[in-house]
């Protein structure tokens, strides 16, 4: 998996015993790949900036070597039976999308069928092709005693909301992509602080919150999240971090972007949370990369009636919860299984089963 905040790439080895819905799935170990010189041009490109057929060619070919080389080093020479590969997200407007990669050369470097491409078919059918996680954290984190909400801080913010018990069947699932996230604080990081992002948030927990800066971003995120749109290329709010650059100081701007993330995004869950009669969120189960940032991690948690606690309490490290997912998508695949949800993405009914698929020669 490579997310929007087009940094690394992490893969995960998962263990999938039994079919469809009722699989067990374990993590057997994880593995994160830099992506290097190939970010740049990737941001670029999922910023709309024009590149000739040729360069595109070209970064999808590059990014391909990344994935072999990464799941070659998570494998140490252990054969994988599937492969499942999410590619480069460089565009998303439903009924439009772009996953960027070239899964011929992972199928034939690795000698393992490749299933990709794990949106489009949501996407003709009319649903918004995101999130398409929701299935995988049923399969990974359901419980029958509490009801959970697992939330991603990845380059845009999405959930998973898991009814527990008889309530937690499928059908009974709820989430959606929320607003911005990584991708607006490493854009404040790149563009302030003059660093990729703000390792472990020190920069933003060292800054104090700026009332006006920090309302101004609350209604923009609020904006995302009220539009049900999903996904996020290009937009990483850059226009309000040149607004108020020069009325606060870099780190209390980082922090005041962490408090508005922290405010939209509670209140966002436990509005669903709040349609469901007698239902609340008994556990806020966090993941994704900005579960590092410490002054967004905090945020949340002041701010939440339930209790918080990230992924690798439930046996999957936060920052490789996507990759996870991905794998757990591709057996669901695999078993013919449709991997979206109409409640979820809005695909109307019967949800189709999603996937293209490259074999080895």
């Amino acid at each position: 998996m490579t997310g929007t905040s087009i940094d690394a790439l992490d893969v995960a080895l998962v263990a999938i015993e039994g079919r469809g819905l009722e699989m067990r799935a374990s993590l057997v170990r994880t593995h994160t790949r830099p992506l290097g010189p190939l970010a740049a041009p990737l941001r670029r490109f999922a910023s709309q900036e024009p590149l000739s057929a040729g360069d595109i060619a070209g970064l999808a070919h590059e990014l391909a070597a990344a994935h072999v080389a990464a799941i070659r080093d998570l494998l140490g020479g252990e054969p994988a039976d599937l492969v499942a590969a999410h590619g480069q997200t460089v565009f998303h407007a439903p009924p439009l999308s772009w996953q960027l990669l070239n899964p011929a050369s992972l199928a034939h470097a690795l000698r393992a069928p490749v299933v990709f491409d794990l949106r489009a078919a949501d996407l003709a059918a009319g649903g918004q092709g995101a999130p398409i996680t929701p299935l995988a954290d049923y399969v990974l984190f359901r419980d029958g005693t509490e009801t959970r909400a697992i939330v991603n801080f990845g380059g845009y913010c999405n959930f998973t909301f898991l009814p527990r018990g008889r309530d937690g069947a499928p059908g009974a699932i709820r989430g959606g992509d929320i607003c911005a996230c990584n991708q607006l604080l490493d854009c404040l990081a790149r563009a302030l602080l003059g660093e990729p992002f703000d390792a472990d948030g020190r920069r933003a927990s060292a800054g104090h919150i700026c009332p006006g800066p920090r309302d101004a971003l609350v209604g923009l995120l609020q904006r995302q999240a009220n539009v049900g749109r999903s996904l996020g290329t290009g937009d990483e709010l850059a226009g309000w971090i040149e607004r108020f650059r020069s009325e606060c100081r870099a780190e209390d701007l980082a922090r005041s972007a962490c408090d508005a993330l922290a405010s939209v995004i509670v209140a966002t869950i436990e509005h669903v949370a709040s349609a469901i009669p007698a239902t609340r969120v008994d556990t806020y189960v966090l993941a994704g990369g900005g579960v590092k940032n410490r002054a967004l991690y905090e945020a949340v948690a002041s701010r939440c009636a339930g209790h918080v606690r990230p992924t690798d309490s439930l046996g999957v490290p936060a920052p490789y919860r996507e990759a996870a997912c991905i794998a757990v998508l591709g057996g669901l695949c695999q078993d013919r299984v449709p991997i979206t949800l109409p409640a979820i993405t809005g695909v109307p009914q019967p949800a189709p089963l999603a996937g293209a698929w490259v074999f080895p020669g």
